[in-house]
């Protein structure tokens, strides 16, 4: 029986909070790889499968605290837990709003919450943190008063209901089309027009408030794979009782990857009515990414403790895992705020000055510079951003610095 949690558990965290800075950093969003950029709508690229991974780690990191949480007082779990989600969601409103100052014609003005100008836009209120703070809540809640084999079943009762759902308030039939999503309505009733994303070209979020119940049956989900790694006597799992404690490595792992390899299916076999798509997050996409999570980090926990494989690569990426929120929410910040330092960059047509960030400029002057495609420049430009965070995360990590909340 395992007491102590395993380091490709850390690893897998790290990789997914290093792979989230990467996609989220290019040198220019108008050249990526196509590995490197969101499917537009349904269907499932390799970036499609960061944010859920990492929900799926937030769930394995629940396995190791929610049992001793539920050894003490009720009052204990709530007010760590009511903590936790409300700081996360304000850091990622913060990160909306940073750097709250904004440049007009050369004068630097407050970033309102509502601009005066256009009341149709505004501070976004939804954003990855937001979500992830708004599915920890709810999927810790679960998790503290329902028992695994219940929540298995709950979670089922879930994803089935936000299909029926989703198909019974969404347009006939375009119910699963950006503008059919019976979701947006809600968002726009309950947060307003001017603090929706707009990316799409209309008011629209990705993060929204209704495909936010998916993404909790995610991190319950990661949850109960985190209870079955670690090998607490007989997990319940899926609808099969695995006794772990008799030669672990091989239970563990044929558990993890063929259960992994039934989620992808079962994703993919529902994705034929209820299509595997991240922005709306639909039930289908939640099992085909945790399975392929699973899959993964079985893998991991073969490379890793089976074969005892401690290497450059593994530090690497776990001590992304040791700092996961600051240096996901420093990557964020810092674009923002080195974007408010000018530096002259020529002449327009009209004569007038023109500026241009210190990052945009080592992209510009540097990365772009790199012969072959403009793909090519911006990746450059992501996997410098990334080696700089990696080095203040190395630094923190020497030092035996945790920031966490």
């Amino acid at each position: 029986m395992m007491k102590q949690r395993y380091y490709s558990l850390d690893v897998f965290r790290g990789a997914t909070v290093a792979l989230m800075i990467l996609v989220n950093n290019p040198g220019t969003w108008s050249a990526l790889f196509a590995p490197l950029q969101h499917a537009p709508w349904h269907g499932c690229t390799p970036t499609d499968l960061v944010f859920p991974f990492f929900l799926f780690a937030v769930g394995n990191a629940m396995s190791f605290v929610i049992p001793r949480l539920q050894q003490e007082r009720p009052v204990v779990f709530w007010k760590k837990i009511v903590k936790r989600t409300v700081l996360i969601f304000l850091i990622g409103l913060g990160l909306n709003w940073f750097p709250f100052v904004q440049w007009s014609q050369g004068v630097l003005h407050f970033r309102d919450w509502v601009s005066a100008v256009d009341p149709g836009i505004g501070v976004r209120i939804m954003g990855v943190l937001q979500r992830i703070a708004l599915a920890y809540f709810a999927a810790s809640i679960l998790v503290y008063y329902v028992k695994p084999r219940s929540l298995i079943y709950l979670s089922t009762f879930l994803l089935l209901g936000y299909w029926g759902v989703t198909a019974a308030l969404g347009a006939p039939g375009d119910a699963y089309s950006l503008s059919g999503w019976f979701g947006t309505a809600y968002d726009i009733r309950i947060l307003g027009v001017a603090h929706l994303y707009k990316g799409e070209g209309v008011p629209f979020d990705p993060e929204g408030l209704m495909s936010t119940l998916p993404a909790v049956v995610q991190v319950v989900l990661g949850y109960l794979v985190g209870l079955f790694i670690r090998g607490q006597g007989e997990v319940t799992w899926l609808w099969t009782k695995v006794p772990v404690s008799k030669e672990p490595h091989f239970k563990l792992l044929s558990g993890l990857l063929v259960t992994g390899f039934m989620l992808v299916v079962l994703g993919w076999i529902w994705s034929l009515g209820f299509p595997i798509n991240k922005k709306l997050w639909t039930s289908s996409y939640v099992l085909y990414t945790t399975g392929l999570a699973v899959m993964t980090l079985g893998s991991l926990i073969w490379y890793i403790e089976v074969q005892s494989v401690r290497n450059a690569v593994t530090k690497f990426f776990d001590v992304f895992g040791k700092n996961p929120l600051f240096i996901f929410v420093l990557s964020g910040l810092l674009p923002k705020g080195t974007a408010l330092i000018r530096i002259p960059n020529g002449y327009g047509v009209h004569g007038e000055q023109l500026f241009t960030s210190p990052l945009a400029w080592f992209y510009s002057n540097i990365c772009a510079k790199i012969p072959g495609p403009t793909a090519l420049g911006s990746f450059a430009y992501a996997l410098c951003f990334l080696i700089f965070m990696w080095i203040i995360c190395y630094f923190l990590d020497k030092n035996k610095i945790y920031i966490k909340v």
